[in-house]
């Protein structure tokens, strides 16, 4: 596994945890610690999977040995339940895309309305 790659997944969890469970600590064993009892139990055992492969990344050879399919599986897992919390955020962006496809279907019925009545000498 290419450890760029892992070091994008690791930050990505690590930032999630702390934005969407307010978890704090340096690194993703810590943030892990910190909100244990708020994860699931699986989604607890695939961030502490991730957070043990951590202190590998330093050593390409060793990274090499770490099971790609199981470290994308458990990168998923965690994915899953984290990126879903920010329902408050998804609600509003909901309401702006109803509010802006509400406004665009007035303009385009205007619109249409005035090329109407152009066309048929009423304006």
């Amino acid at each position: 596994m290419n450890p760029a790659e892992f070091q994008d997944k690791v930050d990505h969890v690590s930032r999630l945890l702390a934005k969407r469970l307010g978890a704090k600590g340096a690194s993703l064993g810590e943030r892990i610690n910190h909100r244990a009892r708020a994860l699931p139990r699986r989604v607890r055992v695939a961030a502490r999977e991730l957070a043990r492969l951590e202190p590998m990344m330093g050593a390409p050879k060793l990274m090499k040995q770490v099971d790609q399919k199981k470290t994308d599986r458990n990168y998923r897992i965690c994915i899953k339940y984290l990126e879903p919390l920010g329902a408050e955020q998804r609600l509003v962006q909901g309401v702006l895309k109803v509010i802006t496809g509400i406004v665009f279907l007035i303009v385009l019925t205007g619109g249409a309305m005035l090329a109407y009545a152009i066309a048929h000498g009423q304006l």
